[in-house]
């Protein structure tokens, strides 16, 4: 049996007898001799060479995603015969930390710091009543933030509460938020209080940061809108580690410049690299990281080996995505 690795994949894996593995480039068509593969894993193929691949490999039984969205993958044609798998779980730590980063971004205004920075100013009023040129007297307030100041007790909502929201949720928790969580069902998971899609406006009315983990299906398609916007308080931060698909981008950029919510962070957008020309990079008090939250799978070997088991076995694998 055959199983083809990226070259973009940098974890060795110890493979069982009888199992031949070669490595691929996933930019480029599989080289004739290896199309017979049985196992394909995915780590930065582009959506054109998936779809090369659905239609060139007779013999695939399985496509194993080291990524924890398989939109690509699912929208590339594979028959049925083709078992997927996600990499879920094995992102949501770093996802998790690069949330967490953004959430502390819009508490302590380190956009407005940076900008100051880049500009060659000191930027006294982002300090408060402590800072060099504030004048200190008994009725001065430490305003120099707008809308929070703080992550305790600040109400954190994550859209998507699977593995890196439930990842996220105890980090927040350590600074003192209140974190609820949006799933399909309301339950308690891992002690947090979960509610559905139906409770969100009642939600939304005290959520100081909005946290959207979604994945990218048809459901999902800009539920990220102007109604969600419009249910936010004026000062609250929407921030967006999940998929890009998932926003109404023009909703988003009306609500910065109107003031209706107090600002962005987005680790992807709907076209990635994100076009010069996208409205986006204008809006203000909104943050972009280049979609690198994740990037950094933990546990590669470990998953692919215990999965490759499985396989050979006939039992089931982990991270079986319905199709």
């Amino acid at each position: 049996m055959k199983v083809l690795l990226p070259t973009t994949m940098d974890t060795v894996i110890t493979a069982p007898p009888g199992v031949e593995t070669v490595e691929y480039d996933p930019a480029q068509e599989i080289p004739p001799e290896h199309r017979d593969a049985a196992v394909l894993v995915v780590w930065g193929n582009s959506r054109r060479q998936l779809a090369w691949c659905a239609k060139h490999l007779p013999e695939l039984q399985w496509a194993a995603s080291l990524a924890a969205g398989v939109d690509a993958l699912q929208g590339a044609g594979f028959g049925p015969q083709v078992t997927i798998t996600s990499a879920r779980g094995l992102h949501s730590r770093p996802v998790a930390e690069h949330a967490l980063m953004l959430a502390l971004v819009a508490a302590r205004r380190f956009d407005l710091m940076h900008g100051a920075r880049l500009a060659g100013r000191w930027e006294s009023s982002l300090g408060g009543i402590q800072a060099p040129g504030i004048q200190h007297n008994s009725t001065a307030t430490s305003h120099g933030f707008p809308g929070l100041s703080t992550l305790e007790n600040a109400c954190v909502t994550i859209w998507g509460f699977g593995s890196i929201g439930q990842a996220l949720a105890p980090m927040l928790t350590l600074l003192g938020a209140r974190v609820i969580g949006v799933a399909r069902t309301a339950e308690s998971r891992d002690g947090y209080v979960t509610v559905t899609e139906k409770e969100l406006p009642q939600v939304l009315k005290h959520t100081d940061i909005l946290i959207s983990v979604l994945p990218s299906t048809e459901s999902t398609e800009s539920i990220v809108n102007a109604d969600v916007f419009s249910g936010l308080p004026s000062h609250a931060w929407f921030i967006n580690v999940g998929r890009g698909s998932t926003v109404d981008e023009s909703a988003l950029v009306a609500a910065l410049h109107h003031g209706d919510i107090g600002g962005a962070a987005l680790d992807v957008t709907r076209k990635e690299p994100l076009p010069a020309d996208s409205p986006l990079w204008d809006a203000p008090n909104l943050v972009i990281t280049p979609h690198a939250a994740g990037g950094r799978p933990e546990g590669v070997a470990h998953f692919l080996e215990q999965n490759l088991a499985a396989f050979i076995a006939g039992e089931p694998l982990e991270n079986v995505v319905d199709r």
